[in-house]
């Protein structure tokens, strides 16, 4: 039995269930384990949560990166952010919805862990802002609240997207992207 498994197992069960409706045994059964034989590998359902936090963060923040790494103007990179940010979301619905819904449950050293990685990425967007307003392109009083609307509209959406829906990941980011693009530009710069 790996922990990579019963990371798995438990990112389903809180996506469905909650962290706190979720016991050890309710884990220890999804991957065929004694509850006992899951202490051996796991201290405690706090120490899930927060490795399935940091997975969740490692990857996101690596996605968004990765697409801000490639040179493009401001708008088009922030725009590439948010499309790669929303079908990594969608991608990994589970453990999206476990970074998403709930981080409030980990407990005292390890919640201040997580906030630490997740203002890590959130500056990630903030910074993209701010460099778009250092260079002219786009005119904003305040990055971070912009950073924050632009992650509440996106991270939302994972509530009531279905794949068979209308609209792919793709399209949705394209629209949130140019209502908030079209906000933050100049008067002097067309997207």
């Amino acid at each position: 039995m790996s922990k990579q498994l019963i990371l798995e197992a438990a990112a389903q069960i809180f996506s469905q269930k909650g962290y706190h409706a979720t016991s050890m045994q309710d884990i220890a059964s999804a991957v065929d384990l004694k509850k006992a034989s899951l202490y051996h590998h796991i201290s405690s359902k706090q120490e899930i949560l927060l490795a399935l936090l940091n997975q969740a963060l490692d990857l996101v923040i690596a996605q968004v990166n990765e697409a801000l790494s490639v040179e493009a103007p401001y708008p088009e990179k922030l725009r590439r952010a948010m499309r790669t940010y929303l079908e990594t979301l969608v991608a990994n619905r589970e453990l999206s919805a476990v970074l998403l819904f709930e981080y409030r449950s980990l407990e005292g050293q390890r919640f201040s862990q997580h906030t630490i990685r997740r203002d890590r990425f959130e500056r990630l967007w903030r910074d993209q802002i701010q460099s778009g307003v250092d260079a002219g392109i786009f005119r904003c009083q305040a990055p971070a609240q912009a950073a924050r609307a632009l992650l509440g509209m996106m991270n939302w959406t994972i509530t009531w997207y279905r794949p068979e829906g209308p609209s792919s990941p793709q399209e949705i980011a394209d629209q949130y992207a140019g209502m908030l693009i079209n906000g933050l530009l100049t008067r002097e710069v067309v997207a």
